[in-house]
């Protein structure tokens, strides 16, 4: 679109772009091109583009992939939007807030591409909602004013480095590859934009952490960035301690770290007792029969090798909003590294019962305690639960979550509905044993309702 179909677009719209909300259009049909292309689309790709305005990007793009996802905020340009493209199939509109849109709706759409000319105003809140984990985000392309993509690819001791810097490339790695000039929009803003591309940061780039830890911890440590940090860190360790360990004199400021200097002191303040266990493979389980009865013990080594029969528990967890928390496995596990997963699930150990494991397994992996649990089913062993009896039980929790990061990647809510379009669209996506238990559930909620 030229500045001249930008202009009739928005008279015909009756947008008057606003300085509150951020809004300059590009308006270079060329460089709007370049940067659809930086995107490296393909034809079986999901992209999401956040702010679309007028539709200078997505024209490019619309016709290159399976399909497009547009969240704008400014409802005169939905409705435009809405009729540009009510007849491709291909593209879906919503009229939302792309800083409060919500992104879980996506995760049935399998990985996804992000593209945005997000507004100056809101950028920063929009790429939190969209890129912070839990993501399905696989590749991003991003235009914000110049200033704001310095600050997230600054490194220690500059003015720029700082909460932004280290969030985003804690879990991503971002290439500013092109400075957009003012004219190239309309109305001109009065600096320079930059196009980012940011990839997800390989799996081991970084030791495991507790990224909400993490988050916390620069905070405190960037609340007054010329401070010592000695002064804004928690007191369950001796900060003295952890500079020596990391070869940090004590007087170390905020700006004078280093990201991967930061994760290791995550991992210092980091009092859970399985930060670093994502399993043992000496535990002893008992080895059951047909009928679950223990003829025997044997090593969690030894179980999954020769596929004994063994035991386990899955646990639903549903808040008041009738949503079920999922975790997304750790990359450490030995089986399903980065599945989605049941609330809390683990194997008994030797001797255990399948309550006390229950409960056990709620707090050591969701930081949950005594919370009431309702054994719902029992699963014979097949190959999809890993050669488990598996007893099934629901529990009822509102109140916050605290999980080892060795074992859990991430939780999030979800709405029962949409775990199971999830779940028909991209089974893959799903530890196998989950999905057994959840059709299980399925059957046992439809049966009561009938």
């Amino acid at each position: 679109m030229t500045g001249g179909d930008i202009r009739q677009v928005l008279d015909e719209a009756g947008v008057i772009p606003s300085k509150k909300l951020g809004q300059n259009f590009l308006c270079d049909s060329n460089v709007a091109r370049w940067i659809v292309e930086q995107l490296q689309p393909q034809a079986d790709d999901v992209v999401v583009e956040c702010g679309p305005g007028t539709g200078a990007l997505t024209e490019h793009l619309v016709e290159l992939v399976a399909k497009v996802i547009l969240v704008e905020f400014d409802a005169r340009l939905y409705e435009y939007l809405s009729k540009r493209f009510a007849d491709n199939p291909k593209v879906t509109i919503y009229h939302a807030d792309g800083a409060r849109f919500d992104t879980r709706i996506l995760f049935k759409e399998g990985p996804i591409k992000f593209l945005g000319n997000l507004p100056y105003s809101a950028g920063g809140a929009i790429m939190r909602n969209f890129m912070q984990r839990p993501t399905m985000i696989s590749r991003a392309v991003l235009m914000l004013q110049k200033e704001f993509i310095d600050r997230i690819v600054a490194v220690p001791r500059t003015k720029a480095y700082g909460v932004l810097s280290l969030r985003m490339q804690s879990e991503w790695e971002s290439k500013p590859v092109k400075t957009v000039p003012p004219e190239a929009f309309f109305p001109r803003p009065l600096i320079d934009s930059t196009v980012m591309t940011c990839v997800p940061k390989p799996q081991g780039a970084l030791p495991n952490y507790d990224a909400r830890l993490f988050d916390e911890l620069i905070r405190r440590g960037f609340a007054q960035r010329r401070k010592q940090i000695k002064k804004q860190l928690p007191e369950n360790r001796d900060w003295a301690e952890v500079a020596e360990v990391l070869g940090l004199k004590v007087t170390a400021r905020a700006e004078e770290i280093t990201l991967e200097q930061w994760v290791e002191i995550t991992r210092q303040y980091d009092p859970h007792p399985l930060k670093d266990v994502a399993q043992d493979h000496d535990e002893l389980f008992d080895v059951v029969d047909d009928e679950d009865q223990v003829i025997g013990q044997e090593t969690r080594a030894v179980v999954h090798e020769k596929a004994l029969k063994h035991r386990a528990v899955h646990v639903f967890v549903f808040n008041k909003h009738k949503e079920v928390l999922l975790q997304k496995r750790s990359g450490l596990k030995d089986k399903f590294p980065n599945h989605w997963d049941s609330s809390a699930a683990g194997h008994l150990d030797a001797g255990e019962g399948y309550a006390a494991c229950a409960s056990r397994e709620l707090e050591e992996e969701l930081g949950i305690h005594d919370v009431e649990t309702q054994a719902i089913a029992k699963l014979a062993p097949c190959e999809n639960t890993g050669w488990e009896w598996i007893q099934l039980y629901l529990a009822r929790h509102d109140g916050a979550l605290r999980y080892p990061c060795s074992e859990v990647h991430s939780v999030q809510w979800f709405s029962m509905e949409l775990v199971r379009e999830w779940i028909d669209r991209r089974p893959e996506d799903f530890a196998p044993g989950f999905i057994e238990c959840w059709n299980v559930f399925e059957a046992k909620m439809q049966a009561a309702q009938s």
